[in-house]
């Protein structure tokens, strides 16, 4: 088969929720009692890793590494990753970047006394908005979103500020990272950067389209409908598994590609 379907990985998290829908409504029963935060979707032939966020709660205020500093602390890649919006309730709300310029000394002592979150940017989300994070951007993601994560794959977090849920903090990994100034974090659906390109398209009847790279990832985000001959629907992802010239997508859906110039 030219295309392969990818299985979901569930993760529980203390900010997840119990209900997937319609992305995941036969989730399978997890090992964790907590909800289910973060589904995901990885595979070795692509050095992406996709990702459905589920937020009941506030994520913490964080920031990822870059490859650099990851490799030299971790044995691993940075984190560079941008979300797509696809569901939020009003009032929902994601960080990044701050809103004006601070100083390592400012941001540990707003850490500790819990009020980082009033030095971030915050922008409104609405389902259909693309933010871009890069490694340092110091970031949090409110309550009441669905989220599609595309990211190098990594999972090295650290954190500033949990409210106060108990996990553990990173102040020194985190200050040593963060980019201390603002960040324009809202943009297109087509994100290019070092690590992947990413670009959303609608189908509504039949399109015909070239694929960018074999191995490349697509990913429904919403309706239903058939690629290359295969069923799928919103929260499916496949990888494309040798070099087409052409792949026709029929149906009515959305549906996120993305691929690594890095092969």
């Amino acid at each position: 088969m030219p295309l392969r379907k990818l299985e979901p990985a569930f993760h529980g998290r203390v900010w997840g929720t119990r209900n997937l829908d319609p992305w995941f409504p036969n989730a399978p029963a997890q090992d964790s009692e907590l909800p289910v935060g973060e589904v995901w979707f990885d595979t070795p032939e692509v050095p992406l890793l996709v990702k459905f966020l589920f937020t009941e709660q506030d994520l913490s205020v964080q920031v990822h590494p870059d490859d650099a500093y990851a490799e030299l602390h971790h044995n691993s890649p940075g984190k560079t990753e941008m979300w797509h919006v696809l569901a939020a309730r009003k009032g929902a709300k994601i960080a990044a970047g701050f809103r004006e310029p601070v100083t390592r000394e400012q941001v540990r002592a707003a850490a500790l006394d819990g009020s980082i979150a009033d030095l971030l940017e915050w922008f409104e989300a609405r389902a259909g908005d693309t933010f871009f994070i890069p490694a340092g951007t110091v970031h949090a993601i409110g309550a009441g979103l669905t989220i599609c994560e595309i990211q190098q794959r990594s999972d090295v977090t650290y954190r500033f500020y949990d409210y106060g849920r108990g996990r553990e903090l990173h102040l020194d990994h985190a200050l040593a990272v963060s980019r201390l100034g603002s960040h324009a974090a809202r943009g297109a659906a087509n994100v290019v950067c070092p690590h992947f390109v990413t670009g959303a398209l609608e189908v509504s009847g039949r399109v015909s389209l070239t694929p960018s790279s074999q191995n490349e990832l697509v990913i429904c985000v919403e309706g239903e409908g058939e690629v290359a001959g295969q069923r799928i629907r919103s929260g499916d992802v496949f990888l494309i598994t040798v070099n087409l010239d052409m792949i026709e997508i029929t149906g009515t859906l959305r549906i996120v590609r993305t691929f690594s110039p890095r092969g």
